[in-house]
């Protein structure tokens, strides 16, 4: 059972995870939702089309203008309180790595610290704990938080990545995140060359075998664009064909920039695998 603010899910139930970046800069959306207004209405959008968690940003990942902590925390603090006004069932995860920024995002209300860069600031897990919000532990492959893989080589990439998230994930709960409330998530392109996001995609079912639940984060990435040879924007095709194939392997939550699209794709998955039945059956019924 993954049990997420005031929610509770199932083993074979997906998870949509819709992303709101307050950032001017990021690499998809470049700044449309930098502003309030248009950030509460993608929030509103996002959980019309099936989201259950809208994952809130204040510092785009790649390289570019340093952000502090402090205008971190301006961009996403205000507006974490203002969505748990408007929408008080949604669960409210924040992405950063820094622990006086989830500090400052826990007591405006978010239920959930989305650390993409791998635990490197330890006190992230902390305030977790102190809190009894959730946690999501990646595999960022030991690199610096905004900085960009360079010719990193594995022995095993799967293996580093699982012994790294499961030891996140123990050392979390050892010091009092819920159990039920921890992921893992193999950290697609965070420190890693396009062949490794392919293994990592290829042998998911490894990390969904440690019976903690996986989240993964492939909307429009990199290695989606270098496989296909594509642009940021002509990415959706190749996101929702791993989209189904980390479904397939038993991922359970996905971090999307496109909700109504991810969410077809992982309801007919579910329904392909079993565990959903089909929306309507008429065909051959009459």
């Amino acid at each position: 059972m993954l049990r997420l603010g005031r929610r509770e899910f199932g083993p074979h139930e997906p998870v949509i995870m819709a992303i709101v970046n307050r950032t001017p800069d990021s690499f998809y959306d470049r700044g449309a939702t930098f502003g309030d207004e248009p950030a509460l209405a993608r929030v509103e959008q996002a959980v019309a089309e099936g989201a259950a968690i809208i994952d809130i940003g204040g510092v785009k990942a790649g390289p570019g203008e340093e952000v502090t902590a402090k205008e971190e925390a301006r961009r996403t603090v205000g507006f974490v309180a203002e969505v748990r006004r408007r929408f008080p069932d949604v669960i409210i995860s924040v992405d950063t790595w820094r622990a006086e920024v989830g500090e400052a995002v826990c007591e405006a209300g978010a239920d959930l610290l989305n650390d993409a860069w791998g635990g490197v600031d330890p006190g992230l897990a902390q305030v977790a704990a102190r809190y009894g919000v959730g946690l999501v532990c990646t595999h960022a492959g030991g690199v610096e938080p905004r900085t960009r893989p360079h010719r990193v080589t594995y022995d095993d990439v799967v293996a580093d990545i699982l012994d790294v998230t499961v030891g996140l994930a123990e050392r979390a709960v050892a010091l009092g995140v819920p159990r039920e409330s921890v992921l893992i998530d193999p950290g697609h392109d965070f420190g890693k060359n396009t062949r490794h996001s392919l293994e990592a995609t290829r042998r998911l079912d490894e990390m969904v075998a440690t019976g903690w639940p996986v989240l993964v984060s492939l909307s429009n990435k990199d290695f989606v664009g270098e496989t296909l040879d594509r642009p940021v924007k002509e990415r959706l095709i190749g996101t929702l064909a791993t989209t189904a194939v980390s479904a397939w392997l038993g991922a359970q939550v996905y971090r999307v920039h496109e909700v109504a699209e991810t969410r077809q794709v992982l309801e007919m998955v579910a329904s392909i695998a079993g565990h959903r039945v089909p929306a309507v059956a008429r065909r051959g019924l009459a």
